[in-house]
């Protein structure tokens, strides 16, 4: 009898029978609030009707046409569509699956346009589960183990997470950007190192926010020794944070944006976008893929990115932040077990801890997953873990 491995263990025991907005509904009939959004992935909610319209009807005309042997509509379509929210500059598109497969195409473009080696990437941050992807995961080891040996050429500096560190904002700031002059000076020479890569919010690596300043500083130091800087806005895109993408909050722009997850509201899509001269960079053949911007996920992109704007989700993600952080730390403050209340619009998250102000090693109370798969993705790794919700 064939079953699914026994490592996908669910982090909570519903069998969902259908999805509706914001709502999960159980074989039972019983409904859920869906936090986790598919994991980042459900942007306009589940099975919004103009999205499922538009999939529909791509269904009945063109499932498959692979792009780099025929155009079809809505590719045409969606990259016209992403040129009204992208920052300017940034205009030339390469499409791929899965966030993993977009990370490594931007490392492999960044390698190829810089003839440098190098990528510097930031502690906590989750970048996919391919090989290279990995290689540039610091989020957990469960991520990075039992594989060996990883891809080379990846140096970790310190991101600014100041609950961590026990410091405020502008002291993990400050050290942050030392120890990026310190990596430059002793680990990767400016003149191996491509690029650097970061997440405007850490997703997996606990939903610690970036700042200004630290941004502001990765851009000045790219500028400078001529690497690239990447946002991998996989998990921040699409009006998570309470802006389109995760680094409007900065002012910052990057040389290459890697976005997936909520660009389709589930279909799988992914890609990067970088101007068209740095694309023009790449080797010839470097760039491809059998479902790379399939005409079902592209339809559904384009439906999502007219309901997005519309429905004004990025602006209600901004006010329902607000009032979901203002929650949150109410009730912060009134229980000792948490020890940190942090994030951007809808990305928020909890830190639960000891008495000692610790990361607690048990999953929280609420932890819905039943005792025998308490083993779960979400809440129940390892001991240590700090628990985001």
């Amino acid at each position: 009898m064939t079953a699914l491995s026994p490592h996908l263990r669910q982090a909570t025991p519903v069998v969902a029978a259908r999805g509706e907005g914001v709502h999960l509904y159980g074989e039972d009939g019983r409904r859920y609030l869906d936090f986790t959004a598919g994991i980042g992935v459900t942007s306009t909610g589940h099975c919004h009707p103009k999205v499922v319209a538009a999939a529909q009807e791509q269904v009945g005309t063109l499932i498959h046409g692979q792009y780099t042997t025929i155009m079809h509509e809505p590719l045409r379509r969606l990259v016209g569509k992403l040129g009204e929210v992208l920052p300017a500059g940034l205009d030339s598109l390469f499409f791929t699956n899965s966030g993993s497969e977009a990370v490594e195409a931007a490392l492999r473009l960044a390698r190829q346009a810089t003839g440098r080696p190098n990528v510097i990437v930031c502690h906590g941050g989750f970048h996919g589960r391919t090989v290279a992807a990995a290689s540039m995961t610091t989020s957990g080891i469960r991520f990075r183990s039992g594989f060996s040996p990883l891809m080379s050429g990846v140096v970790v500096t310190p991101f600014p997470t100041p609950f961590r560190y026990g410091w405020d904002e502008e002291t993990a700031t400050r050290f942050a950007l030392k120890e990026l002059d310190y990596t430059l000076q002793t680990i990767s020479s400016p003149a191996d190192t491509a690029a650097i890569i970061v997440e405007p919010v850490l997703g997996e690596g606990g939903y610690v926010p970036a700042n200004r300043t630290f941004i502001e500083g990765l851009r000045e130091r790219a500028d400078r020794h001529g690497f690239l800087l990447i946002f991998d806005e996989v998990q921040t895109g699409v009006g998570r944070t309470g802006r389109f993408w995760g680094h409007d909050h900065f002012g910052v722009t990057p040389d290459i944006l890697v976005t997936a997850k909520g660009l389709a509201s589930g279909f799988p899509l992914s890609g990067i976008a970088a101007s068209e001269e740095l694309m023009a960079k790449a080797w010839p053949g470097s760039q491809g893929g059998t479902y790379g911007a399939n005409a079902v996920a592209c339809a559904a992109a384009c439906a999502t990115l007219d309901v997005v704007r519309d429905e004004k989700l990025v602006e209600n993600a901004e006010a329902m932040g607000k009032r979901l952080r203002h929650g949150l730390e109410a009730v912060a403050d009134r229980t000792p077990g948490i020890g940190d209340v942090r994030g951007l619009g809808l990305m928020l998250a909890t830190e639960f801890v000891t008495e000692d102000g610790s990361p607690t090693p048990r999953p929280p109370p609420a932890c819905s997953a039943p005792p025998s798969t308490r083993a779960c993705s979400c809440c129940c790794a390892a001991p240590g873990t700090r628990w985001s919700a």
